[in-house]
């Protein structure tokens, strides 16, 4: 399962293993999910499965650590936390509570609250109630067509 969540590309050197695009995922989804190498497989309705890392977050900033480099984010379904906000360009913007915002990272731990170690962040609180009502059915179509 670990090599579909690799692209390989050729180069001068050979064919390179890089890694997939992130997958879009709710926090529910991870909190089951099950690690399997570089990736985590995640549960999809009709017994199918779907191997993620990276992984494409969303949610609202309910607490910013003390040291500034750590939120506590909520989805539809639940929690997770993002650590690693200060070094992401752009990240210092989504350190206010009540801001809606998109994560792209790295699943550190799915259970028994997902963990994810940013890589990318954006702040969408400007069309906060568009993406909310959107997030959802954006997650369920990419995962159909990926799985």
């Amino acid at each position: 399962l670990a090599a579909a969540n690799a692209i390989f590309v050729m180069s001068s050197a050979g064919p390179e293993k890089k890694r997939a695009p992130p997958v879009k995922v709710l926090s529910s989804q991870l909190r089951t999910a099950e690690s399997c190498g570089d990736s985590f497989v995640v549960r999809l309705r009709k017994g199918r499965s779907l191997a993620v890392s990276p992984v494409w977050m969303q949610g609202t900033v309910l607490e910013v650590q003390l040291d500034g480099d750590s939120l506590l984010l909520m989805d539809e379904t639940g929690t997770f936390t993002v650590q690693g906000v200060k070094s992401v360009p752009k990240g210092k913007p989504c350190l206010s509570e009540g801001k809606y915002v998109m994560v792209m990272g790295v699943i550190q731990a799915a259970s028994p609250e997902p963990l994810i170690r940013a890589v990318k962040m954006a702040d969408l609180s400007q069309l906060a109630a568009l993406h909310r009502r959107m997030w959802k059915l954006e997650v369920e179509e990419l995962q159909q067509v990926l799985a």
